[in-house]
């Protein structure tokens, strides 16, 4: 069995921490500067700070701006984390998707379930490769159902790992179309979370949480 996973991209502040490394060793040397103008200066016709002073009060601004930046980047990655805890629960579970695509490796199926709107007479599952080519077909006649590919086609030979999409054509008893809904499902294998939000890996293929509708021990 699979190593299963929980991981999340955390991005430490580096950035911020660079900013603020530079803004001191800045305000630091302008310091300097400004302390050695002010020693050497005409004690008769002394300097005008008011520009210097400006430029102190910039510096804090920047500082202050910086800090908080960092302080919200903290904030965020603790509440990441927190949402990688949750769910980490998930993995070793089954998962159902809002999607079509699901993934067939050399250890798992490529699994879909399906509802139809209403009663059927007729169902075609049609399986297709990521060119879009039908690799396999199956004829069925329930509204709702699982199916479970294992790669094998017509001719007899093995389909190659990777994403496959279920396309379902159903229609009542009088012929009528007959709306479909399908859903992937397999084990999720790894959580992660990133800038773009949690995602669970199952099969080899990623789903988004927002496309999460189900969850269930095997």
């Amino acid at each position: 069995m699979a190593v299963d996973t929980v991981t999340g991209t955390n991005n430490a502040p580096t950035t911020q921490s660079n900013a603020l490394s530079k803004l001191a060793t800045d305000s630091t040397m302008f310091l300097k500067l400004l302390t050695t103008q002010m020693q050497n200066q005409d004690p008769l016709d002394p300097m005008d700070t008011s520009e210097y002073t400006a430029q102190l009060v910039q510096f804090s601004q920047v500082e202050q701006s910086i800090q908080q930046n960092t302080t919200l980047k903290s904030i965020l990655s603790a509440l990441s984390s927190d949402g990688l805890l949750s769910a980490a629960p998930s993995v070793g579970k089954v998962a159902t998707f809002a999607s079509a695509d699901a993934g067939l490796t050399a250890d798992s199926p490529a699994q879909w379930s399906y509802v139809a709107e209403r009663s059927t007479g007729k169902v075609t599952a049609t399986i297709l490769d990521s060119s879009g080519k039908a690799v396999h077909t199956i004829d069925r006649t329930d509204a709702t159902g699982d199916i479970s590919w294992d790669g094998k086609v017509a001719d007899g030979s093995t389909a190659p790992p990777g994403i496959y999409k279920l396309s379902i054509t159903a229609t009542d008893a009088a012929g009528g179309g007959v709306p479909v809904g399908i859903f992937a499902r397999g084990m999720v294998r790894e959580v992660t979370q990133d800038a773009s939000g949690m995602a669970f890996m199952v099969n080899g293929v990623t789903y988004g949480s927002n496309m999460l509708v189900g969850l269930a021990t095997e």
